[in-house]
């Protein structure tokens, strides 16, 4: 024998109706088809309002069509590394070399990002003196075409 769910009570239903605070197609649709319905047949619905109601209903599908167009390009530009890190193209970048063998820090090189690229989800700085490096690892950017008269450190400001 089977038994009952009791979530199908009655007095496990909810008492009120919780409006949804968005009008969809589907939403739209019940609306129409109800005023179908229950339409006077002696007086039917005016042809004009149909008409008008089913372009409402049309741009309604459209505009719901282009947001979700909109959302599908948005989280992909999110989720391209190539897209997020192309804004390094001819920035300088500074990084930390290590020894491949040790481990241990050398130096810090710096060189121009020519191009960027994707390697297992992460973003690769191809960079003007024929290193890749991730971007992760970049430690400065700078515009190597950006005038300055002084570098000023940190301690620098405030004291004239």
């Amino acid at each position: 024998m089977t038994s009952i769910d009791s979530s199908l009570y009655l007095q496990n239903q909810q008492a009120e109706r919780v409006p949804s605070p968005e009008l969809g197609k589907d939403e739209f649709l019940k609306i129409l088809m109800t005023q179908l319905q229950n339409q006077d047949p002696t007086s039917p619905m005016d042809n004009s309002q149909f008409i008008s109601q089913m372009a409402s209903f049309s741009q309604l599908e459209q505009t719901m069509n282009m947001a979700n167009s909109i959302d599908r390009l948005v989280q992909h530009q999110n989720v391209s590394p190539i897209l997020q890190y192309s804004h390094m193209i001819g920035r300088e970048v500074s990084y930390q070399v290590y020894d491949e063998e040790t481990g241990e820090e050398l130096d810090i090189q710096t060189s121009n990002v020519i191009a960027v690229s994707q390697y297992e989800g992460q973003a690769v700085l191809n960079l003007e003196n024929g290193e890749k490096i991730y971007a992760d690892s970049v430690t400065r950017v700078s515009d190597p075409n950006a005038e300055t008269d002084a570098e000023t450190k940190p301690d620098d400001e405030g004291s004239d």
